[in-house]
């Protein structure tokens, strides 16, 4: 009994010693934190700020305070691009800061904010303040397409260049699923609604790869016309170095194509910067991102009259998951935010920044309506990120006014239904199941039997009537006849400039754009923005970070638990969707 209780007493003191280490760690950490936040920001004269085209990119930025200890707390943490921009706009009017280095590498993002970066470069250049690019080991062409903006570019002498056009790759289903034995039951409304093809097809049908065409081809087009523009080159000339595959070749042959201004190590960019700035490298004032948006903005004038800019970004869901780490939009909670602005008597106007391939078609349809009832009371405009498509054009629909970016993919206007029946499945690895039912339809939507041709009728039925209702909130939204927005809607997926000429949106431009126009149909002059939902303080990102490390860690720990997690997530995509077939990133 003795050993038995030396060792429990053994154990609990060193749970207790534990558990205070945790907490002195926490503390020192928590104080760590609260004193970098506590230091008054400073931007000193001279300073350059440095843009970082690399990593990913979230539409609307929710910063990390520990992402870069990595590991345990870097769940979550990422560049946003509203916090890039904002950053831009307030060097060009800070006359501390004379330049911008943006050093060009693989940024995640889709084309259309890299646009919106491209436009905020070109306007700080307007300062007649300095614009300097740099690459390193190696960039994407999206990124490049951004940063050529610049006064200059400059790249490693072993560095590589992506120029290489875009394509499309969809992965095929179909028979995989017949060889474990599970069958694909799709029910969908619109010729071009090909998101349910990789479980029923071997290649894109005619439909779907005429509409990638048609959408891609003018994504590369528009992305030609700006590297065009920056670097002096023809569009002929362009296609012609993308054909010889340009990551491959030389630098030598990079610089003489007319890509890039020179070949410079890195530390020769930093002589470049330091002689610019007319100071000794050791001198060199490089402020980041983060840094220059913590200067407080001075208001010329307070204006108590407010325009709210509610972000609503990433795939369209009825109910969160705690295991998902990037964007998403979950009905209630975005609800939850349009009623704050629907009573906040200080704001006028609302711009709904969208940016969204599509999701839960109920989801989509509760949202559509909380617009319309905040429509009801103030202008609503939405601004199109790189997509609002199929639910993101759904929730966009009823909008006063719709701007798109030029490459925004939208429309889309189509739903489906997707169900498995793995009794094959089931069969091969020996799983046996009997039925007893009251009623006819007691078992409908098993996962282990075929549907009944009465079942499949009424799916069917349903995803008619699904499809009807989202024709009727686009035609209310755009003033048009339902059968004109079934000439253009079959699920079809559109740019923003051919949106613009079907007259799914009413204008090409950005959020700026949108700002603008909410204030001028509220009838204000003067105004200042507000972001909706509001950004979470340093503590509450760090318990959420060290609640979501936690959960990825037990997650983690099994194949079981692994397996659940997995299949959570799924079911939340389960039901009448609303969606694009896939996403388009440019890297």
């Amino acid at each position: 009994m003795k050993p038995f209780l030396k060792t429990s007493l053994a154990a609990a003191v060193g749970v207790v010693i534990a558990m205070v280490f945790c907490c002195l760690l926490s503390v020192i950490m928590l104080s760590g934190l609260m004193s970098s936040m506590s230091k008054p920001a400073k931007v000193e004269s001279g300073s350059i700020l440095k843009i970082n085209l690399e990593g990913s990119l979230a539409e609307y930025g929710q910063e990390n305070p520990f992402g870069d200890l990595g590991g345990f707390f870097s769940a979550g943490s990422g560049q946003g691009l509203d916090e890039m921009i904002k950053a831009i706009k307030k060097a060009k009017k800070d006359d501390n800061v004379i330049g911008i280095y943006i050093n060009i590498g693989s940024m995640s993002a889709g084309i259309s904010s890299y646009e919106e970066i491209r436009r905020a470069l070109e306007c700080f250049k307007q300062s007649g303040k300095f614009v300097y690019a740099y690459i390193d080991q190696a960039c994407g062409q999206g990124a490049y397409y951004a940063g050529c903006v610049a006064d200059s570019v400059f790249m490693n002498p072993y560095g590589s260049l992506t120029l290489m056009g875009l394509a499309a790759n969809p992965m095929f289903y179909t028979d995989v699923l017949k060889k474990i034995g599970v069958k694909p039951q799709v029910f969908k409304v619109g010729t071009y609604k090909s998101a349910v093809e990789p479980y029923i097809n071997t290649q894109m049908s005619d439909a779907s790869r005429e509409q990638t065409v048609s959408y891609m081809s003018g994504i590369w087009n528009k992305m030609l016309e700006g590297i065009s523009s920056s670097r002096s080159l023809s569009i002929d000339r362009l296609n012609g170095l993308a054909d010889e595959f340009i990551p491959l070749k030389d630098g030598s042959y990079v610089q003489e194509s007319g890509l890039v201004d020179g070949l410079i190590y890195k530390t020769c960019m930093r002589e470049k910067l330091a002689a610019r700035a007319d100071c000794k490298v050791k001198d060199l004032k490089i402020v980041s991102v983060k840094e220059i948006n913590k200067i407080p903005v001075k208001a010329k004038k307070f204006s108590a009259d407010k325009i709210a800019v509610l972000y609503a970004a990433g795939e369209i869901f009825d109910e969160g998951s705690s295991f998902s780490q990037g964007e998403q939009i979950v009905s209630d909670p975005l609800i939850e935010e349009i009623r704050k602005i629907q009573e906040d008597d200080h704001i006028k106007g609302v711009v709904l920044r969208v940016n969204s391939p599509g999701g839960s078609a109920y989801a989509s349809e509760q949202i559509c309506q909380a617009i319309k009832e905040l429509k009801a009371v103030k202008p609503v405009v939405v601004s199109m990120g790189d997509y609002a498509a199929s639910g993101g054009y759904y929730i966009s629909s009823n909008a006063d006014s719709i701007f798109a970016a030029p490459t925004t993919l939208t429309g889309s206007i189509g739903i489906f239904g997707l169900s498995f029946n793995m009794e094959e499945l089931a069969k091969k690895v020996g799983l046996h199941f009997d039925l007893v039912k009251t009623n006819q339809y007691g078992d409908f939507g098993s996962a282990y039997r075929e549907m009944t041709a009465g079942e499949k009728a009424l799916m069917q039925g349903h995803i008619e009537k699904g499809y009807d209702l989202f024709v009727g909130r686009c035609a209310e939204g755009r003033h048009m006849d339902p059968q004109e927005i079934r000439k253009i809607a079959e699920g079809r997926v559109w740019t923003g400039e051919q949106a613009l000429s079907i007259g799914l949106v009413d204008k090409l431009g950005y959020l700026d754009d949108a700002i603008a126009c909410a204030a001028g149909m509220a009838g204000l002059e003067e105004y200042r923005t507000v972001a909706f939902p509001e950004k979470k303080d340093a503590m509450t990102q760090f318990m959420e970070s060290f609640s979501m490390g936690a959960r990825l860690k037990i997650v983690n720990s099994s194949i079981e638990n692994r397996v659940k997690a997995e299949i959570k997530d799924l079911q939340r995509r389960s039901g009448v969707l609303a969606r694009m077939p896939y996403s388009i990133t440019v890297e």
